[in-house]
C-alpha cells in the first residue's frame, strides 16, 4: 500500500472528535485508508445486503453491536442511522468512536449537516499526490515561493506527460490495471450506480457527454449556458449535474480573487477536473505522443498542477485558500495562494524552457495590484529550481 498523507490528521482527529467522517471519490483509497490506519477498528460495511439491511430495519441495535471503536463504510446507504447516532454520542462523547466512510458525498454529508453537526471532523481524500506516488513527505500547499535552489528531481519520477496521463487513481498504481481499462470501468460505475441513485437521469449518455464536454472545458471560465447548450439540456439541469460532479470531487470550481486593487474583475469561477488521468480518458487521449501534440495540453497540465496543490491542502485536513486572477482585459494569473498576510500569485507553463513571455501575467500583476516585491511563482515542464524576474522559478515535479 501506497502511504497516504492524510493518515496523521486523521489520527489527530479521532483524539478530538467522537466521529470521523472520510469522504472523497470513488476509489480514491478511503477503505484501504482506514483499514491499514487502523488495525484495532472493526470493520462494517453497509455494501453487504445483511448488514444494510439489519441498519436499516434496526438501527438502534446495529449501533449496540458496534463494540468498541468501529469503521462504517458506505454510511450513506442507511440514512436513518445518522440520528440515532447523534444520540449515542450525545450520552457518550467519548473520542475516535466512530469512522463513517462513503462514495455518495452528496448524501453522506447531507446527512451529516442534518444530524450530526457538531459531533464529526470531516476529510477528503482525493486520489494519489505526486508526492505520495513518489513517497516523499509533502509540504505545506502553499509553500511554492520557498522550494528550495538545490531541489533534485526525485527518482522514478514519470515524465510530466506520463504523470499527466496517468493522473492519481491508486488503481492502476497498486494492481497494474492498464488506465484506459480502468478509466472506462470508473465511469460506467459512476454514471450507472452513483449518478442513478441521485439523478432522475433520463438519459445516461446524455449525462456522459456532459462529463465530457466538462472536460474539454478544464481550466476555463465556467460558461453554464454554453455547456448547457451545447449538452442539449436546459441550464438549470446542466446546474444540477454540475453540482453532482463538484460533489463526488470530480471537478471543481476555482473561484476568482476579488480584491479593491482592481473593480473590472472577471466574476466567474474556473472549472477544474480533480483527476487529470480522468480528463484525459475522456478527451480520447490515450499516449503521451498524443498528448504533446494535443491543444489541450497546456490546460490538462494546469489541470494536474492545481489539482496537486488541492490534494496537499486536503491531505493535511485543511482548506485551501486558493483563486485565479483575471480582469476583463484578459490580464489572469492561474493560481493566487491567499495565506492571510500576503498572496502568491502563481503562473502555470507547459513549456520545457523558460523564457521572458512566461513572467507577463505575472509582472502585470505587480504592477496592477501595486506589489513589486511581491513573491510569485511560475511552474514550468522543466527540470530546474531558479529565481529570475522577481519569481521562483519551480518544476512541475516540485509543486
Amino acid at each position: 500500500m501506497l502511504a497516504r498523507s492524510l493518515t496523521t490528521k486523521l489520527l489527530s482527529l479521532l483524539g478530538s472528535f467522537p466521529v470521523v467522517t472520510l469522504t472523497g471519490p470513488r476509489q480514491s483509497g478511503k477503505t484501504t485508508l482506514l483499514r491499514h490506519a487502523l488495525p484495532g477498528y472493526r470493520y462494517v460495511s453497509l455494501e453487504q445486503p445483511d448488514t444494510r439491511r439489519f441498519a436499516l430495519e434496526d438501527p438502534r441495535g446495529f449501533l449496540a453491536q458496534a463494540v468498541g471503536p468501529v469503521i462504517i463504510d458506505e454510511a450513506q446507504r442507511a440514512p436513518d442511522l445518522f440520528s440515532y447516532l447523534q444520540g449515542v454520542v450525545d450520552d457518550d462523547p467519548r473520542p475516535g468512536r466512530f469512522v463513517l466512510s462513503g462514495s455518495q458525498n452528496f448524501l453522506l454529508l447531507e446527512r451529516i449537516s442534518q444530524s450530526l453537526a457538531g459531533r464529526t471532523a470531516v476529510l477528503h481524500l482525493l486520489p494519489l499526490s505526486l508526492d505520495e506516488v513518489l513517497g516523499r513527505e509533502a509540504p505545506r500547499y502553499d509553500a511554492l515561493p520557498d522550494v528550495p535552489f538545490g531541489l533534485r528531481a526525485p527518482a522514478g519520477l514519470p515524465s510530466l506527460d506520463e504523470a499527466v496521463l496517468r493522473g492519481g487513481y491508486p488503481r492502476p498504481y497498486v494492481a497494474g490495471v492498464p488506465r484506459d481499462d480502468y478509466f472506462s470501468a470508473y465511469l460506467q460505475t459512476y454514471v450507472e450506480r452513483d449518478v442513478r441513485d441521485v439523478l432522475n437521469v433520463g438519459d445516461l449518455l446524455e449525462f456522459q457527454r456532459f462529463v465530457a464536454l466538462c472536460a474539454g472545458r478544464t481550466g476555463q471560465l465556467l460558461n453554464l449556458s454554453s455547456l448547457a447548450n451545447d449538452t442539449g439540456v436546459s441550464q438549470p439541469t446542466a446546474r444540477r449535474w454540475l453540482a453532482v460532479l463538484e460533489a463526488s470531487f470530480l471537478v471543481t470550481r476555482l473561484p476568482p480573487f476579488y480584491a479593491s486593487y482592481n473593480k473590472r474583475l472577471v466574476k466567474s469561477p474556473k472549472l477544474y477536473f480533480l483527476d487529470s488521468g480522468l480528463a484525459c480518458h475522456l478527451l480520447g487521449l490515450r499516449t503521451p505522443d498524443e498528448l504533446r501534440l494535443s491543444p489541450q495540453r497546456g490546460a490538462l497540465v494546469e489541470t494536474w498542477v492545481i489539482a496537486e496543490v488541492l490534494k496537499r491542502a486536503f491531505h493535511a485536513g485543511e482548506r485551501p485558500r486558493a483563486y485565479f486572477w483575471r480582469d476583463s482585459t484578459g490580464h489572469e494569473i492561474d493560481l493566487l495562494l491567499d495565506r492571510g498576510l500576503d498572496q502568491v500569485p502563481v503562473e502555470i507553463k507547459a513549456g520545457a524552457t523558460v523564457n521572458a513571455e512566461m513572467f507577463r501575467g505575472l509582472d502585470t500583476w505587480k504592477k496592477i495590484a501595486k506589489l513589486p516585491d511581491a513573491k510569485a511563482v511560475l511552474i514550468y515542464g522543466g527540470d530546474q529550481v531558479s529565481e529570475q524576474r522577481g519569481a521562483r522559478v519551480v518544476p512541475w515535479w516540485g509543486v
